[in-house]
């Protein structure tokens, strides 16, 4: 039998393994948002105002990014439909499942990742890096790839 203070702890490292991993938190439908910054315009977050990104190699509604990857640019998963805040488009939102069947949230077809060294809101380490065999990008309201202004 557990003891209360091992579930509390079980039950606080749950909830940070979820806040640094990109899940929908409490098991609800993901929240995609927009920010703005003079460098890149504006562009995709979560609840939380945490950049989202795509990764070129990801089949649009397929992700390629799984184990290692996965580690690094955690997916942001839903339950339930996605819902847009800002200027994010809701008739661009959608979820595709992965391998683990977890659902993952897409915006015009690419899967959406959060990035491991964005540690507070408006952090942008991911914006044009390459690693796992492909390059990663901010992404626009209208769905594509963020260029430098």
């Amino acid at each position: 039998m557990m003891g209360k203070g091992l579930l509390l702890r079980a039950g606080l490292a749950a909830a940070a393994l979820a806040l640094t991993s990109g899940l929908a938190l409490a098991g609800g439908a993901a929240k995609v948002d927009t920010a703005t910054s003079d460098e890149y315009g504006t562009y995709l977050v979560n609840e939380r105002g945490m950049s989202l990104y795509l990764f070129e190699p990801d089949d649009q509604g397929r992700s390629t990014c799984y184990d290692a990857c996965a580690q690094a640019w955690p997916p942001v998963t839903t339950e339930g439909q996605p819902k847009a805040r800002g200027k994010t488009d809701a008739s661009l939102l959608g979820a595709s499942k992965r391998k683990d069947g977890a659902r993952q949230v897409t915006y015009n077809g690419w899967p959406l990742y959060t990035f491991v060294k964005d540690n507070a809101p408006g952090d942008t380490a991911g914006q044009d890096v390459e690693g796992f065999g492909g390059e990663w990008y901010l992404v626009t309201p209208e769905g594509e790839h963020v260029e430098h202004q």
